[in-house]
């Protein structure tokens, strides 16, 4: 007797612009009593990985692709990652693909068409986008990846929206729909929303994306980032001292919080047994305990930036003055 034909796996694409709430986004769906089984893939800009350790603790398989964006230099990680999952004996319900902030959705969707393996096992469900309510108005003209990600998505999530006022958000839907007249758009606070609807309901829709992007099947698709935005990341052993740290965090924030695109970062604080985790966009920052440090861990401080023309040398400066200073031995 002929084997039943398996159906091929949703997968679902976050986008967003950085700081838009993405990371967000995918706890939300995670920690959702859906009773389903996700592989979720997480691309980041920085060498040194901070959303896979932001990402909540469930019985979830989390692969991690650094030192690229998923568009470019990683896409062939990518193609290698889905192919592996698709051959372990037990299937996903579906996969969640959280994208760099600085990613063009298109090669990333291509993937699922070009790809004869991927293709056949696999299946686009949906691109999502989360939108920045406060900065998106700010950045848009000069931000290429946001306008694509905008005009790809079948469904925006409009965030943030506590942070503006009625005028503001009714300011952000229309520029939106220049963009992309036909997406869904849902307002969100912290992207509290029904996360049911978002999930294996077959909405990307290959006819439309055709009409914004005749070209979208071929297999060549040329990305290039803007050449002013770039990341850096800060790494230290020693615990930091809480009080120096926070002091220099919102003075670095008042003083670049303009070019700052992104900040995030995991901080170990002296005589403190639990994560401090900080994020900021622009000049909004914050920062909070996460959870205990676990007994296997390494204390390490780990900061990522992301912005324009940002002056690493003052920053990792003003970092390396914030160490905990040493007690002596009694």
């Amino acid at each position: 007797m002929s084997q039943p034909k398996t159906e091929p796996t949703p997968v679902t694409v976050l986008t967003g612009y950085l700081g838009a709430g993405k990371t967000t986004l995918l706890n939300r769906i995670l920690t959702e009593p859906h009773g389903k089984k996700f592989a979720v893939i997480v691309n980041e800009f920085g060498e040194v990985g901070i959303d896979n350790d932001l990402i909540v603790e469930a019985d979830e398989d989390v692969f991690e692709m650094n030192n690229g964006c998923i568009c470019c230099t990683v896409r062939g990680d990518l193609i290698r990652i889905i192919e592996g999952l698709m051959r372990r004996p037990g299937r996903f319900d579906g996969i969640l693909i959280e994208t760099t902030g600085l990613a063009d959705p298109a090669p990333v969707a291509q993937t699922f068409f070009v790809d004869e393996d991927v293709r056949a096992k696999t299946r686009l469900d949906s691109i999502i986008t989360v939108v920045d309510g406060k900065h998106l108005l700010a950045e848009i003209d000069r931000a290429h990846e946001a306008q694509e990600q905008l005009a790809f998505a079948d469904t925006i999530i409009l965030n943030k929206i506590d942070l503006v006022d009625a005028a503001e958000i009714a300011s952000v839907e229309a520029r939106i729909r220049r963009i992309n007249p036909t997406a869904s758009i849902i307002r969100s606070q912290r992207c509290d929303i029904d996360i049911a609807g978002l999930l294996d309901r077959k909405a990307f829709d290959l006819d439309r994306i055709l009409e914004v992007e005749p070209g979208f099947l071929e297999e060549e698709h040329a990305h290039e980032h803007d050449d002013h935005i770039t990341s850096f990341s800060l790494v230290e052993r020693q615990p930091m001292d809480a009080g120096k740290f926070l002091d220099w965090l919102q003075a670095t924030v008042q003083a670049f919080g303009t070019d700052m695109l992104r900040m995030k970062g995991i901080i170990s604080f002296a005589n403190d047994d639990d994560r401090f985790v900080v994020q900021a966009v622009h000049m909004l920052l914050e920062g909070d305990h996460q959870r205990p440090w676990k007994d296997n861990e390494d204390r390490l401080t780990r900061l990522v930036f992301i912005g324009r023309d940002l002056p690493r040398d003052i920053i990792s400066d003003g970092f390396s003055r914030c160490r905990a200073v040493r007690q002596a031995a009694e």
